[in-house]
């Protein structure tokens, strides 16, 4: 089994940064992506980044060109840098992993952390 655990969620200023991570553990082998999910309330999840194991990257249209994925899979430990925070990110964060290629749809990830909340105040 696969556990993932978030962190680095928290209160910040629109304009301002936070970095996420997300970390890995369990039977984990090598050869899989991860991806970073989001849902505000009364939204559905909606698909942020994601990262395959060789380090390609996708963005969500939203969030291209002001968040910034990576991993470090010594540490099987994945990242997603938040610049230029606005409101609308406002979110809870859920780390995804799945075996393959990165997928920007939420259903083929297995495995799923419990979520970090981030809010961003106007």
């Amino acid at each position: 089994q696969v556990q993932l655990v978030e962190s680095g969620g928290g209160l910040v200023q629109a304009g301002g940064s936070l970095r996420l991570s997300c970390a890995a553990s369990g039977r984990t082998f090598g050869g899989y992506a991860m991806g970073w999910f989001r849902q505000a309330p009364g939204n559905e999840r909606e698909f942020v980044a994601a990262i395959s194991w060789n380090g390609g990257t996708y963005y969500a249209d939203s969030v291209k060109g002001r968040f910034t994925i990576s991993r470090d899979n010594a540490k099987n430990t994945m990242y997603l840098r938040m610049n230029s925070l606005k409101p609308e990110d406002t979110a809870v964060y859920y780390c995804a992993l799945r075996y393959g290629t990165p997928e920007t749809y939420q259903a083929l990830y297995g495995y799923w952390g419990q979520g970090t909340q981030v809010t961003v105040s106007s």
